[in-house]
């Protein structure tokens, strides 16, 4: 989809500036003139809304930090301070807090629109794979800025995740002990989480760079799932699709707002608003709901060793999904017996959220154990056999073919 710039500036400025630095080529080249798809639907546009998100938890994060004291013994009050005394800092931690939430609903949105409709597939595979690396990032990053409050569930949740590693063999008590920067979770792990969840958003913005350069090489995949032939498939980004992302991002924006000025602590856990108190276990220790699903999975397996390879493996088998759905038919549109499946899936993450968020008790226990071997069927069995025994729909011979042979709306007489 790269080609040589055609961008010939019209002034003698812009024609000096753009001998120096071609920048505003590079925008209209990738960005405004950017050949895609005549067919996308809003599904797409949630790249636009993380990109969006992304850019809000910097800035409040930036804000943020100039009024919050890493330390065990001040942390707690410096977030009061910022709550009460701060002008507009309740607004900036509301947003911070609740920006984690949204950044997560639109990533798992986006991250499902690619699994049905095969985005993931050659010759995406690489752009798939750093998706699943920028995924990492962000939990690792929410993980650490869970902790900064220095809230009783943040205090706990830290203690019983970085814990986890000590199941590694061999050397995963010296990994504990180098998280916790000692023999317990206490300052030096708070400034080590401050630090690196400071660092990471960065690190994040330039994965995501990565992102968008990997999509630029084949260009964006489309509902059918069939290659642009021809220049008749496409429109130009601009205007066509930055209006619609536009409108899109409003739509979220009011979404967004609601959980902002409505329900600020709803998705937060009240236990965080008591300080952290190393000699009072909480009755039922759980994560931010992001994270549940995989919880639920960690806490399904009697084993600690195993639970925690259950669990790292439910993300890391994302890697493999190009080369686990062995279907020569992209779309999901397109393959009958798939959807079926895949809608079964989605049910399956949602209930082990779920359970994620309940006692490791009873039948609780024997769902989340059912669903989390179902989890791993769906990748590793039902996949690989759909491509072999699925008859998928004729697709059609172009894009433009496809978006013709939609029915139109009858003109208002």
């Amino acid at each position: 989809m790269a080609g040589h710039s055609t961008y010939v500036p019209k002034s003698a400025f812009g024609k000096w500036f753009h001998e120096r630095l071609p920048i505003y080529a590079l925008v209209k080249d990738t960005v405004m003139d950017f050949p895609t798809p005549k067919n996308l639907n809003y599904w797409w546009t949630f790249g636009g809304i993380l990109s969006l998100m992304l850019v809000v938890q910097i800035i409040t994060g930036i804000v943020l930090v100039m009024h919050y004291t890493p330390h065990v013994d001040y942390a707690f009050n410096s977030v009061e301070h910022i709550m009460r005394d701060v002008n507009y800092g309740w607004l900036m931690r509301y947003m911070h807090a609740n920006g984690a939430s949204m950044f997560f609903i639109a990533v798992y949105i986006h991250m499902f629109r690619g699994m049905y409709y095969g985005s993931y597939k050659a010759p995406r595979e690489v752009l798939w794979m750093i998706g699943v690396v920028i995924y990492l990032i962000m939990m690792a990053t929410a993980f650490m800025g869970y902790v900064l409050p220095w809230g009783q569930m943040s205090f706990w949740g830290a203690k019983v995740i970085t814990n986890l590693f000590s199941a590694i063999p061999f050397f995963g008590d010296a990994v504990t002990t180098w998280l916790w920067g000692g023999y317990s979770v206490d300052n030096p792990t708070l400034s080590r989480f401050f630090s690196l969840h400071y660092l990471l958003p960065f690190v994040l913005a330039g994965v995501v760079g990565l992102h968008i350069w990997a999509l630029h090489v084949p260009g964006n995949g489309n509902p059918t799932g069939i290659e642009v032939k021809s220049g008749q498939d496409t429109v130009a980004f601009h205007p066509y699709y930055t209006m619609k992302d536009s409108f899109a991002i409003g739509v979220f924006l009011l979404f967004f707002a609601f959980w902002l000025f409505f329900q600020p602590n709803y998705l937060g856990h009240p236990l965080n608003y008591q300080l952290a108190n190393p000699l009072v276990t909480p009755a039922h220790i759980v994560p931010e709901w992001y994270y549940l699903p995989f919880y639920a999975i960690l806490r399904a397996i009697p084993n600690k060793l195993m639970g925690v390879v259950a669990m790292f493996g439910s993300i890391l088998i994302l890697f493999a999904l190009p080369w686990l759905d062995t279907s020569r038919v992209r779309s999901g549109a397109y393959r009958p017996m798939f959807k079926w499946f895949f809608w079964i899936f989605a049910v399956v993450c949602v209930a082990l959220g779920y359970l994620g968020s309940k006692p490791p008790e009873g039948a609780y226990v024997v769902w989340a154990r059912i669903l989390t071997a179902y989890y791993f069927v769906h990748f590793l069995i039902i996949l690989p056999l759909l491509g072999l025994l699925e008859n998928p729909k004729s697709l059609p011979s172009s894009i433009s073919d496809d978006v013709l042979s939609k029915p139109k709306l009858a003109p208002a007489e």
